[in-house]
């Protein structure tokens, strides 16, 4: 703009305005192939991917996986969710490890009517749904505890 002011030539300050333009359109192309990883977030090493992955399909109440994303949130943090299929006999059976079987058959022995065993059926069910709920706050805790770059694990119950 001086050099319009000085020499009366509107040249001078439309390059001025080009040559700042141009300068501004290179850093911003700079930083967005810099950031990009960030922005988008990107997958961890396949080796790393395939360890968690058998960890979680060797485990006796996982009986598959599917769609598993990894990211890398940067600072050595990770990030793992997967979608586990669980064995429900095996889910089942680590319930009923805990139960009193004496108990058990006497309250299946009271039942008579529709509603008794209704009663029956929700209360263990809801059991053994809790039982599926900690068997994935285990998972999850393994997980963490075999990787400790794995900061967030999110686990669904297909």
């Amino acid at each position: 703009m001086g050099l319009t002011s000085v020499t009366g030539n509107p040249l001078y300050d439309s390059l001025g305005s080009l040559g700042v333009g141009t300068l501004l359109g290179v850093v911003s192309a700079f930083l967005i192939y810099t950031n990009t990883e960030a922005l988008l977030g990107r997958s961890i090493q396949p080796e790393q991917v395939q360890r968690l992955t058998e960890l979680l399909e060797n485990d006796p109440s996982v009986r598959a996986i599917h769609d598993v994303k990894t990211t890398d949130l940067g600072l050595g943090k990770v990030r793992f969710k997967a979608e586990v299929d669980f064995d429900g006999r095996v889910v089942t059976r680590s319930y009923l490890e805990k139960q009193d079987f004496d108990h058990m058959l006497q309250e299946i022995q009271e039942v008579k009517t529709p509603e008794q065993l209704e009663a029956f059926m929700l209360k263990h069910g809801e059991n053994i749904i809790d039982t599926l709920g900690a068997e994935v706050d285990r998972l999850e805790k393994e997980l963490k505890k075999r990787n400790p770059e794995v900061r967030h694990v999110d686990l669904e119950i297909l």
